[in-house]
């Protein structure tokens, strides 16, 4: 692999105690190219812009995918990646529904794990700070012809993070005209486009005062999928339920490590599907406990309220939440101050 270090570092200039997410980046990035039916061994060079043709077809027809994962500094100065093979596999799965040549793992692994320990600086120790790391992959190809492109470029860029949400509480509004995905469509795969199409609803949303949408199904709008960035959970009385997935849900990584861990505490876990009607029942009546969401961004985040019909339902506070109970086992796994789970950690030295 081919390595080219920056020649001045930027992170002497950056207020780590005051980051807004997504915005900061640091000294270097991995790129690897697909040409004549292969992949190339790609190399480490320093961050900046770089040239693209306007007829490249990601700009026409939307061939693009992306992961995200954080990266976090432990006690003992140890990087730890949460459960990286997971986000490969979905990597893959989420390139083959848009028609994109799968990705090595070698390259994939291989390009991570030099580009973190030459950033590694970057990553802080402490509660709430990671660094959040973000491979995509899109068609370079210059072409507007509509089909699939010859031509690829892989990247993996990487950002400081602490909590996504300041507040750590959300309202959010059950959707009732707007649709994330349809089944048959490409809602499991972390397509760009499906992102690009919650903009609008949720910026209406965001005008009446909601910071995120719960997505439900394209069909009637009576059942729950998904919110925008996470998946959910529902606490009503102590059983736990959330919505399974399918080929318009997202198999978020957060979300099965939630399941596994609550089953291990023995706490009842219902893979089902919800109902809005559910839900509004189990508020009025007082047995909808929590709602949370999950995912890599946000890791566990309590919703505080949500809105549907034009009639917002509060929930009240409660203690030992199971969002909070959950939250500070994952975050123990993740930072490596638990000895859980071992399978789920990747450690870089």
């Amino acid at each position: 692999m081919k390595i080219i270090l920056s020649k001045n570092s930027k992170i002497e200039s950056v207020d780590f105690e005051n980051l807004e997410f997504g915005k900061i980046f640091t000294d270097h990035l991995f790129i690897c190219k697909y040409s004549n039916g292969k992949w190339n061994e790609g190399k480490i060079m320093p961050y900046d812009d770089f040239l693209i043709s306007p007829s490249a077809r990601v700009f026409h027809y939307g061939q693009a995918i992306f992961e995200g994962m954080k990266c976090f500094k432990s006690d003992d100065d140890e990087l730890v990646l949460f459960r990286p093979e997971e986000n490969f596999k979905r990597f893959n799965i989420s390139s083959e529904r848009m028609a994109i040549p799968k990705i090595k793992e070698s390259i994939f692994f291989d390009g991570l794990s030099e580009l973190l320990k030459i950033d590694r600086n970057w990553v802080k120790k402490g509660s709430g700070n990671a660094l959040y790391v973000r491979p995509f992959v899109f068609a370079s190809e210059p072409s507007i012809n509509a089909s699939e492109a010859l031509e690829y470029i892989f990247m993996i860029i990487c950002c400081p993070s602490k909590s996504y949400y300041a507040d750590q509480q959300i309202k959010v509004k059950i959707e009732e005209k707007y649709s994330r995905a349809a089944k048959g469509g490409v809602g499991y795969a972390k397509a760009a486009g499906n992102y690009a199409a919650q903009f609008y609803p949720t910026y209406l949303a965001k005008k009446e005062g909601y910071q995120q949408i719960i997505w439900t199904d394209s069909n009637n709008h009576n059942y729950i999928e998904e919110a925008g960035t996470m998946n959910l959970f529902f606490r009503i009385d102590d059983k736990l339920i959330t919505s399974p997935t399918s080929d318009s849900i997202l198999d978020g990584i957060t979300r099965k490590s939630i399941i596994e861990i609550a089953k291990n505490l023995n706490i009842e876990v219902e893979e089902r599907p919800v109902s809005v009607d559910e839900i509004v029942e189990a508020q009025s009546n007082g047995s909808l406990k929590e709602i949370f969401g999950t995912g890599t961004a946000v890791v566990v985040l309590p919703i505080k309220s949500f809105g549907y019909k034009n009639k917002d339902y509060s929930l009240s506070e409660i203690t030992n939440s199971y969002s909070n109970i959950l939250k500070e086992k994952l975050t123990d796994i993740q930072y490596n101050k638990s000895k859980e789970y071992e399978k789920w950690k990747f450690i870089i030295a």
